[in-house]
């Protein structure tokens, strides 16, 4: 046997010891305090939830138990009493003093869930999370399954020991759990009387039993959702304090969102200002009426973020902070339900009262257009609503197509504002698609509509609407033309002569994306080192390039159209072709920007020369 087979073998045989992990308790503390909890205020989530559950536990066995709990602040100390199961001394080892451990067990998986499934806390962090704010923890317990085992005392101190001791029977003479902290230095204010009243009232205002601060009541049931009231409109107003009280504002419409199936019961609350479709809203979900987060991201579909909502529900899964939502099935079947609620009620109301539709539309358009988007039959029944900027003003999408044949559109704002007032003179409809899902809505038309023309607008489209200049008049200008036409053509401009409405506008820019793109390619080569330059090169497109359109009913225009001086014809078209872009509203280029810095140089000094002929140009 070799020395590495013979070190092998004694190895293997050399005797082992189990280890258990030695935790730091206070440098957990900090870990819970700066990475797992948001707030010192969840200490009392979790007095609450603890005292909560058992009670539930108790009641499991005994149903006409006692359900109560008491809290006590008095500044440095805090005292929570509960009516609950209690423990026994060996339940004290057991669940308090083993970190990560649930006093919710079972001895299979599936009985641990469904012993978990009427529980809170689901994670056995237990009185862990106080050491956040006290310094010092004591638990006084007895126990109502052992009724004769004696009271329980367990002192705890966040350098991680602990005491535990057996009490007289009169120490607590009836079952359940009293917990007594005592704040650490500077977190006194966490335990103040003020401070427990109100985060009491926040994390258990829907808890089912009975939870007083002193003797001012916690719980306000049944919750504001499942009040009787004698009509809709007394309900609403009553909903819409509720909302001003807990969120700030005053909603435009309040949505019901009752899933029985899902163990969901509350409202979602319209806003009445408009919100970026970016902006992720914070909605409160209470979990078996504790509140376990007031910033629920995942709760509804993307495109619902017109609304806030609050909830309580029996099925969701929080996550191991329990100030989130687990992602799972689950979720995503409810985030589904909550939608199709909000949708039906957008179909009430298009349906039953078109005012307060048109109330919501004038704020939330842009919601509605990102649902309608994915669904057809959104789309059909918000048709007669949904506003869109066109030539005739602002219109919806049925009523512009039962006045024009063919619905025209832009993809751009920018292309929109080109050819709107010329599209408009000369009686073709344009809708502009720019905005944000309108394009996408436009092109859905006919899906909704069978039988409506749907045709995106381009440079071409619109200069064979203008009409054309007699062949004898622009053989005449063919000069002035040619001199205009060499002096844009390094833009990758081209100029072309047409007669149209409105008679004020001298010039109209048209292009489209393909133009632009060859444009940008175009400069990019410019600017290119050899290698990209014949790379960019080899990319050159057939697009049509951008054109000027000089309108030759326009004073200005025959004014400059008989101009003999090449140097000023070429100064005066560049002034045209500035004017058209600034006129246009698209962004200037540094070329345009320089073009039209020379054209207004070159304008003064012409019109300050005085020996300058002027040729008529007045």
């Amino acid at each position: 046997m070799d020395s590495q087979t013979s070190q092998s073998s004694q190895a293997s045989q050399s005797p082992t010891s189990a280890h258990t992990f030695q935790v730091d308790l206070r440098g957990l503390v900090d870990l819970l305090s700066h990475h797992l909890y948001s707030s010192p205020k969840v200490y009392l989530r979790e007095l609450l939830q603890n005292a909560v559950d058992a009670i539930t536990a108790r009641r499991a066995e005994q149903p006409d138990a006692p359900a109560t709990v008491r809290l006590h602040a008095d500044g440095g100390a805090l005292r929570v009493e509960d009516s609950g199961i209690g423990l026994t001394e060996s339940d004290v080892h057991n669940l308090l003093a083993t970190i990560g451990r649930s006093s919710k067990r079972a001895d299979s998986a599936a009985g641990l869930q469904e012993a978990r499934s009427d529980f809170l806390g689901q994670f056995g962090i237990g009185l862990l999370a106080c050491f956040v704010v006290a310094e010092r923890i004591r638990v006084v317990s007895r126990s109502a399954r052992t009724p004769d085992a004696p009271p329980v005392e367990w002192t705890a101190a966040d350098d991680g020991s602990y005491v535990v001791r057996t009490l007289p029977p009169d120490a607590r003479p009836e079952p359940g759990t009293t917990v007594h902290l005592v704040a650490r230095p500077g977190a006194g204010d966490w335990l103040s009387a003020d401070r427990v009243r109100s985060l009491a009232r926040d994390f258990g205002s829907l808890l089912p039993y009975d939870v007083r601060v002193g003797d001012e009541p916690v719980t306000d049931l049944p919750a504001p959702w499942d009040r009787a009231h004698p009509s809709p409109a007394t309900r609403r107003m009553a909903l819409a304090r509720h909302c001003h009280d807990l969120f700030g504002f005053t909603p435009l419409d309040s949505i019901d969102l009752d899933v029985p199936l899902a163990g969901i019961r509350g409202v979602a609350y319209v806003l009445p200002t408009a919100v970026s479709p970016a902006q992720r809203a914070g909605h409160r979900v209470h979990l078996k009426g504790m509140l376990l987060t007031e910033r629920a991201e995942q709760l509804l579909p993307d495109w619902a973020f017109f609304v806030r909502c609050v909830l309580d529900t029996d099925s969701l899964r929080p996550t191991a902070s329990r100030e989130s939502l687990y992602e799972d099935e689950t979720l995503a079947a409810v985030r589904d339900a909550l939608g199709e609620r909000i949708r039906s009620w957008l179909t009430s109301l298009a349906a039953g009262d078109p005012e307060r539709l048109a109330a919501f539309l004038s704020v939330h358009y842009l919601g509605v257009k990102s649902l309608a988007r994915h669904d057809k039959e959104m789309l059909r029944t918000m048709l007669p609503w949904l506003p869109f900027e066109t030539t005739d003003g602002r219109l919806s999408l049925e009523e512009f197509a039962q006045r024009h044949p063919v619905v025209h559109f832009t993809r751009t704002v920018e292309e929109y504002r080109q050819v709107a007032p010329i599209a408009s003179a000369q009686g073709v409809g344009v809708v502009n698609g720019g905005y944000t899902y309108d394009s996408e809505l436009i092109e859905a038309l006919p899906s909704v509509r069978p039988g409506t023309a749907v045709a995106e607008l381009d440079a071409d489209t619109v200069t064979a609407h203008l009409d054309a200049v007699d062949p004898a008049e622009e053989l005449a200008l063919a000069a002035f033309l040619a001199a205009a036409r060499a002096k844009l053509d390094p833009l990758g401009c081209d100029v072309v002569l047409r007669a149209f409405h409105p008679l004020s506008v001298p010039a109209l820019h048209l292009d489209d994306r393909e133009a632009r793109h060859e444009q940008a390619r175009a400069e990019a080569e410019e600017q290119a080192d050899e290698l990209w330059a014949g790379i960019l090169g080899s990319l050159r497109g057939s697009a049509p390039r951008a054109r000027l359109v000089l309108n030759h009913l326009n004073p200005l225009v025959r004014r400059i159209s008989s101009l003999k001086d090449a140097e000023l014809i070429g100064t005066a078209t560049e002034s045209l072709y500035g004017q058209a872009l600034l006129m246009a509203q698209r962004p200037l280029r540094p070329a345009d920007s320089a073009l039209l810095n020379r054209a207004f140089i070159g304008l003064l000094e012409w019109a300050t020369h005085s020996d300058s002929p002027k040729d008529g140009f007045r």
